[in-house]
């Protein structure tokens, strides 16, 4: 599972089986996890985090979509 991002407390990686899913990233910090599709930066799943914390989650995903997409398709080799 790498890392690709780490801010404000918050670990952003991709989960290696999880290629045949669209363009996706997986988020944790203090015990609750969820999941992003990148390309309309969406919320997938959640479990655990705070409504406000999914608010947070979502302007940094925004402010780095390109920067997470591209390191998706480097990752799984599918630029």
């Amino acid at each position: 599972m790498p890392t690709v991002l780490r801010i404000q407390g918050y670990r952003f990686y991709f989960v290696s089986h999880d290629l045949p899913e669209p363009p996706h990233v997986h988020v944790e910090r203090g015990g609750a996890a969820a999941k992003f599709w990148l390309e309309r930066c969406q919320l997938a799943r959640n479990d655990g985090f705070a409504a406000h914390e999914l608010g947070d989650v979502l302007r940094l995903l925004r402010g780095r979509r390109e920067e997470l997409l591209e390191a998706w398709h480097e990752f799984f080799g599918t630029a």
